[in-house]
């Protein structure tokens, strides 16, 4: 049996509310669970004691019997100083434009520092006379 740390979702319709539990990983999410061991509040501040309370005793021995941690969980308990912080992933590239869109904004972007260096005043110069 596989066992995973993992959060259970309750509470109402955007409100959420999670149960930090021990669970069969192949149960439902917020299904059968074999032992609660906390819970995660994310509706009240970061620095609100009620926020995160987890049984890290509990924690541990479920840990040495080999359950293993969601990426969430195991940020709690990286926290918490049971195991060691997970790294943070690197953020996507999804939103940054294309190669060829890339390319032409730098293009421009360089044109404009050579306009701006060959002489700024020769433009004014040579055509806003009245």
């Amino acid at each position: 049996m596989a066992l995973r740390i993992r959060l259970a979702r309750g509470g109402a319709k955007k409100r959420p509310f999670y149960r930090i539990v021990v669970a069969d990983s192949r149960s439902p999410r917020d299904g059968r669970f074999i032992e609660k061991i906390g819970f995660y509040n994310p509706m009240v501040p970061k620095d609100h004691p009620e926020r995160l309370r987890l049984d890290e005793e509990r924690a541990r021995h479920w840990l040495a019997n080999g359950a293993t941690p969601s990426d969430r969980v195991a940020r709690f308990l990286g926290q918490a100083n049971i195991i060691p912080t997970p790294p943070v992933p690197k953020q996507t590239k999804k939103n940054q434009p294309k190669a060829k869109a890339q390319e032409r904004m730098k293009a421009a972007e360089e044109a404009r520092q050579a306009a701006a260096a060959d002489g700024g005043a020769g433009g004014e110069a040579a055509g806003e006379s009245a």
